[in-house]
């Protein structure tokens, strides 16, 4: 369980402890990345040679953390304090963009009595 912008987020579809008392819809966020030349140029180099490319791993785990935050302040807009069923999808928009996405259902939970 981790939480984002005090958002619960889980790619579960229920929270241990927790039982969902509303669902308020779809949360979402994304975010294009482009890279650039000094980016490009060190992929190339390790094309050549393999390996993996760090240069767009980094770029990538970048981009992933600020769709979960964008996703997360929807989910606040939206008046919920969880996400459940969280998940990522990507896309290549062209030769050098990729759109990252980050969704699932943005509910409100309350602790389980025990």
């Amino acid at each position: 369980m981790e939480t984002i912008e005090g958002i619960i987020v889980v790619t579960t579809s229920e929270i241990p402890g927790y039982r969902i008392v509303e669902v308020k819809g779809i949360a979402r966020g994304g975010v294009v990345r482009a890279t650039h030349l000094g980016r490009d140029i060190m992929a190339l180099l390790r094309n050549i040679k393999g390996g993996e490319v760090k240069e767009y791993t980094e770029m990538m785990a970048e981009a992933r953390e600020e769709a979960l935050r964008r996703m997360a302040l929807h989910a606040k807009e939206l008046g919920a304090n969880a996400v459940v069923n969280m998940r990522f999808a990507t896309s290549n928009l062209g030769g050098s963009m990729a759109e990252i996405y980050a969704y699932g259902t943005a509910v409100v939970i309350e602790r389980e009595e025990k």
